[in-house]
This record gives C-alpha cells, structure tokens and sequence, in this order.
C-alpha cells in the first residue's frame, strides 16, 4: 500500500471532532459540595461520545456550607467569565450569636463564647445602617486567598496566622431581622471579594457580642438570579437534550449592550487579529455609549497610558491637541456581531475609530 493509500485510511478512520459545549448553566448549589466539585458533576454530566465539555468553571467560590447561586461557563463562555467575577452578589445568611468559630461558620470549631445582650428590630436597623457603604474588610484566615504561594487556610491548619492586609469592599444594600434572642437573619448586597462570615462576626461584635453563620445562600450574581438556577439533582435526572436547553447563550456573562455588526471582510479580518477603522461607523448610540464610558474611566484615573506612535498616528489624522487626543485613544470593550446578527465576541473600540479585536469565540 502507497503511502498517500496510508494517510487516506488514517484519515477515514480517525474519529469525528466532538461539538464544543459552550454557554452558561445557572446551578443552584448543595451544601456540603465544593465549588469545584460542582463545576466537575456538570462537566460530566454535559458530556458524551459526541460533546466535549472540557473546558469549565465558576464565576465566584461558594464555601461548602454555603448553597445558592453559581454560575457555570462551559467551553467558549469562559472567555467571559471574568464579568460576573466582577459582578456585585446578594445573600442570605443567618448568624447565630454567642459563639465565635475558627472559621467563621458553622463547619468550624468553637473557640471562644459570649453572653448575648437583649436586643430589638430598631437595634438592628441601627447596627445596619452602620455597614452601609464603602469600607475596609481583613479577609479570613480560612480562605483560599494565598500569602507566599500558600493558600491562608493551609496557614491556619497548622495553627500559624499571618498578617492580611485590609481590602476595598461596598456593601450597597443590607437588612437585619431578629429570627429569635439568638439568632439574625442577614440579607446583603456586597462588592466582589467580600466575605459574608466576616460581616457576620462584625455585626455581632457591634451588638456587643460574638457571633457565627449557619447558613449562607447567594440568591445573585450580576443580574443571575436564584430563581433561574437549577438544582444539580434535577441537571442529573434530564438527558443530555434537556440539560442543553437550560444553557444560557456564550455572552450571558456580559454585561454589554454596546455592539457594532462587521462586514464579512472585517469579520475575516478581526479573526487574522487585524485592527480595523471604523470611524464611520462609529455613530448614534454606541459613539455616545463610548464617550460615556470614556468618561467614566477619565473620573476614575488621573491618566491613561497611551502609545506614542498611536498618538502622533491619531494627532496627523485627526487634528487633536494632547488633552483631547488621550480622550479619544482610550478603548471601550464593546459587542462584535457579523451580519446575521451572530456574536463574535468583543472588541476595543476609541473615539478615533480604531477597532481592535480583544477575546473572540471559535464556532
């Protein structure tokens, strides 16, 4: 047999590519679960012979204890996970008070206990104002935050605690109900990297006491909610058909309405990794989107780093003193759509024009 015969055969019996499984899943988790537990039972149950569902993971670690909300990315979605990473989070939470644990929750052990004070519904909308708005949080030491390459929680079983530095968190919205002379119920709305066991044992502290969670459900992650989340029990009765259905498309994760649709070429032409002009297209609401969005970067940075040929390139074309041509060199993530309305993925876009594609999918 010739050798091309050989390479002809090779290829006849060589297996069919598998589908990519791409898109969000919205599971409401069980407690006792890790996080990345949860994300392995999905990825086996979204594969078969015929799908590959390799490529996975969460927008946001959920304690053990904890059950709620966690989004799942499968396959090109994770490109875009990073949004509802970002994303501010809502939970609910009960604090039982009198007890403080090394963990901060209820899978810890007891180490230190205190008399509990009497108190009302008005004292616990005091203490809740207090919590409102931007402060300081020092994570736990039972977290997965790492100090030297080693994980806080590594430092903590062997009985070692190290310095943590304080971090910039928003609470945006909390509420504390009186469930009975023991026990609170917290609902909060929180900035990314906040640790609800911390609040918790701030908010018995400020009533005088000490404090625990034994329960903690996150009921939203961006603008997901609870209510649309499916329990991982229910994922495992469905056939692979049904779980597909409840996949959210590869773009649920962004939180973008900006988007510009590309000609073919240009289509052609982003995926090589081409920047393209698209000055004029650059008009109506997403030109106002952009210069919006500028502007709220120029609010929040005292300077933008620019490229010095891209600024001379810019000053020749477009005639702009230095102030306003660091304005227009700023790029704003936007929607990349071809002409059959279909996502592409996202692009930078300046007030110049200047396109440059930035994470696009593969179909």
């Amino acid at each position: 047999m010739s050798i091309a015969s050989k390479q002809v055969d090779k290829q006849a019996n060589k297996a069919p590519d598998k589908v990519k499984v791409s898109g969000v899943i919205l599971v409401d988790k069980p407690k006792g679960m890790t996080s990345q537990q949860v994300v392995s039972k999905v990825k086996y149950l979204f594969k078969s012979p015929f799908h590959d569902s390799k490529k996975a993971g969460h927008t946001g670690t959920l304690d053990p204890m904890a059950t709620g909300l966690l989004p799942i990315c499968l396959g090109e979605a994770t490109k875009f996970s990073h949004y509802q990473l970002d994303a501010d989070k809502s939970y609910q939470a009960t604090i039982l008070l009198g007890s403080q644990t090394d963990t901060g929750d209820a899978d810890g052990q007891i180490v230190t206990q205190a008399s509990i004070p009497e108190f009302d519904e008005a004292s616990l909308a005091t203490i809740a104002q207090q919590f409102l708005g931007a402060q300081q949080q020092i994570p736990p030491m039972y977290s997965a935050l790492k100090k030297d390459g080693k994980k806080l929680y590594e430092y903590a079983r062997a009985g070692i605690e190290v310095d943590r530095p304080p971090r910039d968190i928003t609470i945006k919205a909390i509420n504390l109900q009186m469930i009975d002379d023991t026990q609170i119920n917290l609902t909060v709305t929180c900035t990314k990297g906040t640790y609800v066991r911390v609040l918790a044992e701030d908010i018995a502290k400020q009533l005088g006491t000490l404090g625990h969670l034994t329960a903690l459900r996150r009921t939203r992650v961006g603008n997901f909610s609870i209510d649309d989340a499916i329990a991982l029990s229910l994922l495992e009765e469905h056939g692979l058909e049904e779980r597909q259905s409840w996949l959210l498309p590869i773009d649920a994760c962004i939180d973008i309405d900006a988007e510009l649709t590309l000609t073919e070429e240009q289509c052609a032409r982003v995926h090589m990794g081409q920047r393209l002009n698209v000055f004029d297209e650059l008009t109506g609401k997403l030109k106002d989107y952009v210069a919006r969005m500028v502007s709220d970067q120029l609010s929040k940075n005292s300077s933008v780093d620019i490229n010095d040929d891209a600024s001379t390139h810019s000053k020749a074309n477009i005639g702009l003193d230095a102030p306003q041509l660091l304005e227009h060199e700023i790029p704003i993530d936007i929607r990349l759509l071809n002409e059959q309305g279909e996502f592409l993925g996202l692009g930078s876009v300046s007030l110049n024009g200047r396109l440059q594609p930035k994470k696009l999918i593969q179909r």
